[in-house]
């Protein structure tokens, strides 16, 4: 868990691997009640969207950005804003990255900023985001 005296501007926080299979997102989907057939139902994806394949949601990359804001901070901090926006399509089959970098550091109030990302299998950006932090 991080400690404010510790923290530095340009430092990477853990990352995290992801790899949804059908089920998952299936399960997902169900969870939100999202019932959009394209994160599920491949020959639908694929004939009547024209996907290239079962599409990984939006919502479900900006969970895992938080998850890995909040697996770091752990017990000690809180996570006082975040955002992200989805940028380019991803499909099942491929691996995405989640992680992020601390981008600011204000000693006098204990806030952090940090910047997100998910990555795709060629280090493109799909899922850009930003958090603030505070560390108790």
């Amino acid at each position: 868990m991080p400690k404010l005296s510790e923290v530095r501007v340009g430092r990477a926080i853990p990352g995290r691997s992801h790899t949804p299979t059908n089920v998952s997102l299936f399960l997902y989907n169900a969870a939100i009640w999202n019932p959009h057939r394209i994160h599920y139902d491949e020959k639908y994806t694929t004939e009547v969207e024209r996907h290239p394949g079962v599409v990984i949601d939006g919502p479900l990359q900006g969970d895992w950005l938080a998850q890995v804001v909040t697996n770091w901070l752990g017990d000690d901090g809180s996570l006082l804003e975040f955002e992200y926006s989805n940028r380019k399509a991803c499909f099942l089959g491929q691996t995405l990255v989640s992680g992020g970098e601390i981008e600011s550091v204000d000693p006098a109030s204990g806030r952090v900023g940090l910047r997100l990302f998910v990555k795709d299998e060629a280090g493109d950006v799909t899922s850009p985001g930003s958090a603030v932090v505070r560390l108790d």
